[in-house]
């Protein structure tokens, strides 16, 4: 399964994700984080984790546009 594009339903931020499972989320940001208004200003080098995001992620798995899992699972 490859990474497709996303845009978060909250900011125009775009990143690519994957989900292999319903447990397993893997995103790549494609803009700083300074960009998304959640995690603007928080220090360098910690793990970023929207909740908005997240929450638009499961939205779109829900709605059938993102799959779960792939071929070779």
């Amino acid at each position: 399964m490859a990474q497709q594009r996303f845009t978060c339903d909250a900011c125009p931020n775009e990143v690519l994700v994957e989900k292999r499972s319903l447990a397993h989320t893997s995103t790549q940001w494609l803009r700083p984080t300074s960009c998304c208004p959640e995690l603007a200003g928080r220090p360098e080098g910690t793990v970023a984790v929207c909740t908005r995001l997240r929450a638009s992620i499961e939205r779109a798995v829900r709605a059938g546009a993102v799959p779960v899992g792939g071929e070779d699972e």
